[in-house]
């Protein structure tokens, strides 16, 4: 099936067999971007939202999602999480917030899903939160920025021909 590691000779989905993989630390970083109004980049800015710590909850959110992630994507392992960090950064000119989640563990697989995972929710934790003042946020760029560990190495975001975010 060209490649793909989650379909059987027949083209059945399949949970790949890691058993025989050895164990290495495995890490990953991925990011995304939530354009706002003017109104809740403030208010966010500002720690004034009505419902409280907006980064704060989506901060918590990204991580509990990176956490789930088996339980989310049918096909991702169960895999024992040994560091997840969400952190945001303000981009006040284009009035929008960045979210980058770092995901670690010592494992058989990868933890890119978990890393992708966090950002989608810390993101939609922020939308949200701040719906009622700005139902036209837009979430966007969503991408893998690095991960390390395995038989594949090291991948980087920029090595390859895809712009960058904002």
């Amino acid at each position: 099936m060209n490649g793909l590691t989650h379909f059987d000779e027949q083209g059945n989905a399949r949970m790949v067999d890691v058993g025989g993989k050895a164990e290495t630390e495995r890490t990953a970083t991925a990011h995304g971007f939530i354009h706002v109004n003017e109104t809740v980049f403030h208010t966010i800015a500002g720690g004034t939202a009505k419902k409280g710590d907006v980064l704060g909850v989506a901060r918590v959110a990204g991580i509990m999602g990176a956490k789930k992630t088996s339980e989310l994507i049918p096909l991702c392992h169960v895999l024992m999480l040994t560091k997840c960090e969400v952190d945001f950064v303000l981009h006040e000119e284009k009035q929008a917030m960045e979210a980058i989640c770092t995901v670690k563990t010592h494992g058989k697989t990868g933890v890119e899903m978990e890393a992708l995972t966090g950002v989608n929710v810390a993101l939609l934790t922020i939308y949200d939160m701040c719906k009622a003042m700005d139902r036209g946020m837009t979430i966007h760029d969503i991408c893998l920025l690095k991960k390390d560990g395995g038989k594949s190495g090291l991948y980087e975001k920029g090595t390859d021909s895809r712009g960058s975010g904002l």
